[in-house]
């Protein structure tokens, strides 16, 4: 029966044999920053996802929002469905460009684990309220959650994930990421892996926006036939059969359609960039400057139409931004309660620390700032809870 087993040197060995040679093989992992034995069967980066999806960080993505509240019903996207999304789009591009799936999904399951409740609004609320402490980004704080907030293991805090999980979570970079840590070769690019889950977040979100969009009656069928990706949609699409669809039904095919356009000009784009740039080891993906890892400069053009597009017709709608003024608002009215009364003498006992804040949460005053503890608990909040929470507070008329 051993002939059937597969141990992790066997993995690394098939790795090797094939994976492209510019791929990150896990035998050449620079490690874990705690020493620790290796698995019997599995590679550091098959360790790295497992750890991950176990941590309560990775649970609590369920019920944070992606650009919905998730009150606002059970349909629209979280950052939990929306990181399965990313997971799904970068494992089919990695296995398609004979990259490492493994890393590729760990650091894709992570991309989004330091994010706040109420999505963007929150983290630029925390950013501005943090400004003299250093700020708040959502990237960085994805690496603090999993090198130090996460209280898995007696011997080390956090996850002790592999140095290039951790590269690929610091370096996750969109239009709305780009932070800066210098243990992390700032000047060096990330691995193809990387790269890739940097893109198939943009593919992801884009896609389930447009869903999400037509679902809430803020965008219309009719209004995307106005962006310049429409005509490549179309030509997947047999008219008569597609007008006679239900609008769910429309809709569905539209962002499948999404997808698989922008997954296959990604491919070919970044064949045509392994090629155009001789790109053939590890070393040389590090030393490139730009990221390989592209559209194709025609598909391009139309992805940025279609953000335009939803910048314009979906997060700067009214309703949107409703949501965005009562997230602010949540948010700064706990930070502020917090920082007021964190940590205060008893007025009858003066030996004695008082708080509004939970035990689990105060321990960390000392070793971190009151400011730091507070945005790192606030930042750790699902959409139902920082709610209830407020209610707790403010409400009178709410139990506490």
């Amino acid at each position: 029966m051993d002939d059937y087993k597969l141990t992790r040197k066997m993995l690394e060995e098939m790795e090797e044999k094939n994976l492209a040679p510019y791929a990150m093989k896990s035998k050449y992992s620079r490690g874990r920053k705690y020493k620790e034995e290796e698995h019997e069967f599995r590679t550091c980066y098959q360790r790295d996802r497992d750890r991950i999806i176990h941590s309560t960080a990775y649970r609590r993505l369920e019920y944070k929002t992606q650009v919905f509240v998730n009150l606002e019903g059970d349909y629209y996207r979280t950052r939990l469905t929306h990181t399965s999304e990313v997971v799904q789009i970068s494992r089919t591009l990695a296995k398609t460009l004979k990259l490492n799936e493994e890393l590729t999904e760990a650091i894709a399951l992570a991309h989004d684990i330091g994010h706040t409740p109420f999505g963007h609004s929150g983290e630029d609320t925390l950013n501005r309220l943090m400004k003299d402490e250093g700020g708040f980004e959502h990237n960085v704080q994805s690496l603090r959650v999993l090198e130090e907030l996460e209280e898995k293991y007696p011997d080390f805090p956090g996850l002790n994930l592999s140095w290039e999980t951790r590269e690929g979570i610091i370096k996750h970079k969109t239009d709305y990421d780009n932070p800066y840590i210098k243990e992390y070769e700032p000047k060096k690019s990330p691995t193809l892996e990387a790269q890739i889950v940097n893109v198939a977040d943009e593919i992801a979100y884009n896609s389930h926006d447009i869903d999400d969009g037509i679902t809430s009656d803020i965008l219309s069928i009719e209004s995307l036939k106005k962006t310049k990706i429409w005509n490549e949609i179309a030509k997947y699409i047999d008219t008569n059969k597609f007008n006679s669809l239900s609008k769910d039904m429309q809709k569905y095919n539209i962002t499948r359609t999404l997808i698989n356009i922008q997954i296959s000009d990604l491919i070919r784009g970044t064949t045509e960039n392994l090629k155009k740039y001789s790109i053939k080891t590890i070393e040389d993906v590090r030393n490139f400057k730009h990221p390989i890892v592209e559209f194709t400069p025609a598909m391009k053009e139309m992805h940025k139409d279609l953000k335009d597009f939803l910048y314009k017709n979906f997060y700067k709608h009214y309703k949107i931004i409703r949501m965005e003024h009562k997230a602010e608002k949540i948010i700064q009215d706990l930070f502020e309660i917090y920082l007021k009364r964190g940590i205060q003498q008893d007025n009858r006992k003066k030996y004695l620390k008082v708080s509004i804040l939970p035990p689990e949460v105060t321990k960390r005053i000392g070793k971190d700032s009151l400011k730091r503890v507070i945005c790192d608990y606030i930042a750790s909040m699902t959409d139902r809870f920082i709610i209830d929470e407020y209610k707790k507070l403010f409400d009178p008329y709410e139990k506490v």
